[in-house]
């Protein structure tokens, strides 16, 4: 018994408009319906390898030739531009090899939607395609693995424009939510991959090159997926913007995203360059060290541009003493200390914009006699002692030695005055157990560091921990 099998033409999915079209410049199958008894009279391309797929034109002659019809000039459309592995001579071996060689090859079965009149023709029945290739889904809702048993991959389909492949139709997982995050197309990139089958879901090949991926991923080069496309310009066709995440998008991302980096920078990775960080980073922090260059063969991703923080606002430049003060660490993600020193430090051109000039030299007698709040410009612990120590003026806290103090070796005896009126001053140097040496009732020489009239009941009434410092749990009474 014969069997009659569809002879499949697979779906011309991208392409121009395809040979067989009912454009109206282009063959009327059904008017000629009555005419045509067979597809292969015609198209014996479809049959026999050697010959054309489309007629010359010149048997249309028979008919119309200005007697029996009107004269007509037609020719052969030219070979549409398509990324389709089939042709008819391959596929129709294939069926012969499958079947076996009793099979006939239906045309209409692949050319002709299901309960059409003859001559209904269309390029290729979309749904009867799939179906014969087992392929139980919506066309452009096929398992990723199926897109290579119809089509090359763009790098391989040369005669496709970019006109053609910035038409390509929008997949529908394309569209869903997430698809732009890692679990959305990282995932269906390695959908279907392995050592025995892709390196990159067909799907991906199909429509898409590294140009493309390069656009938003800097670790294009470190990604096996993205590598395993070929690289082609026309892939860029397609139109794609760096997207920011919703992470990105929330009012207070500039603030803490410093503590997810120190966490991990892998997602960073994916968009960011270190060029991206140091944008606002005058000193790189130490997350930035793990993020790739920038250079050749790799995309530019995220741009970044350096704006003014919220807390900046228009008068920041004469309030911001305090914030720099008590959080250094905060303004060195941006600034670097010569910035500082550019308004800070005047020079013999220029007027300094705080401290006059000369003030170098008289700023001990101005700090000890308040005349300005050091400390809301300036660490004492750090910026004043590691000034004092470099000028060899910081005090070691041994007896009767000179330093800090006007080069007076005498400056312990009368340090007490000193101490009551700005204590904070001391510290810039001292810390406590420098005191403790002398001052405590533990420990020490017992040397009291209170003065006269002091009430020492009163103190220990608000704050008894202060006294425990020195005198342990055994405070004295006056009463």
């Amino acid at each position: 018994m014969r069997r009659v099998l569809p002879f499949l033409t697979l779906a011309l999915v991208f392409m121009t408009a395809p040979a067989w079209a009912q454009d109206t410049d282009r063959f009327d199958h059904q008017q000629h319906a009555k005419v045509f008894p067979s597809c292969t009279a015609c198209h014996a391309g479809a049959v026999d390898a050697t010959a054309p797929l489309l007629p010359s034109g010149l048997g249309c002659v028979n008919c119309h030739d200005g007697t029996i019809e009107r004269r007509v000039d037609w020719t052969a459309p030219p070979a549409d531009r398509t990324n389709l592995r089939f042709t008819h001579a391959e596929h129709r071996k294939d069926v012969v090899t499958k079947a076996g060689q009793d099979s006939t090859l239906n045309c209409s079965a692949c050319h002709i939607p299901e309960g059409s009149t003859w001559m209904t023709v269309e390029p290729a029945v979309l749904p009867q395609c799939l179906t014969c290739h087992g392929i139980k889904a919506e066309h452009l809702a096929a398992p990723d693995t199926a897109c290579a048993t119809c089509h090359y991959s763009l790098a391989q389909a040369t005669a496709l424009t970019e006109a053609d492949i910035k038409a390509f139709p929008t997949p529908p997982s394309h569209d869903a939510a997430g698809f732009m995050g890692p679990d959305g197309h990282g995932a269906l990139a390695e959908s279907g991959t392995g050592p025995s089958t892709y390196m990159v879901a067909p799907s991906c090949a199909t429509c898409h090159a590294q140009n493309f991926c390069m656009t938003c991923h800097v670790n294009a080069p470190e990604t096996p997926p993205i590598q395993a496309l070929a690289l082609d310009p026309r892939s860029l066709a397609i139109p794609v913007k760096l997207e920011e995440p919703a992470t990105h998008q929330q009012d207070d991302f500039v603030l803490r995203h410093g503590k997810s980096a120190r966490k991990s920078t892998t997602s960073c990775q994916t968009c960011h360059t270190q060029e991206s960080c140091v944008a606002c980073h005058v000193v790189p922090p130490k997350p930035v060290g793990t993020l790739y260059a920038g250079g050749p063969g790799r995309g530019e991703g995220a741009q970044v541009e350096r704006s003014r923080p919220a807390s900046h606002m228009a008068d920041f430049s004469t309030i911001h003493a305090p914030v720099a003060s008590n959080n250094p660490q905060s303004c060195e993600g941006c600034h670097a200390r010569p910035q500082c020193l550019d308004c800070h430090r005047g020079t013999p051109d220029r007027t300094p914009q705080y401290h006059p000039q000369t003030f170098l030299e008289r700023h001990p007698a101005a700090a000890y006699s308040r005349e300005t709040n050091c400390s809301d410009c300036h660490n004492p612990g750090a910026f004043c002692q590691t000034c004092h120590v470099q000028s060899g003026l910081g005090s070691p806290g041994r007896f009767m030695q000179a330093g800090y103090h006007d080069v007076f070796p005498g400056f312990l005896l009368n340090h007490g005055q000193a101490a009551r009126q700005s204590l904070e001053s001391c510290t810039s140097c001292h810390v406590e157990k420098d005191c403790l040496t002398c001052h405590s009732a533990l420990y020490g020489r017992g040397f009291s560091p209170h003065g006269p009239g002091f009430d020492g009941d009163k103190l220990r009434s608000k704050n008894p921990q202060m006294c425990t410092v020195c005198h342990g749990l055994g405070v004295p009474s006056t009463k």
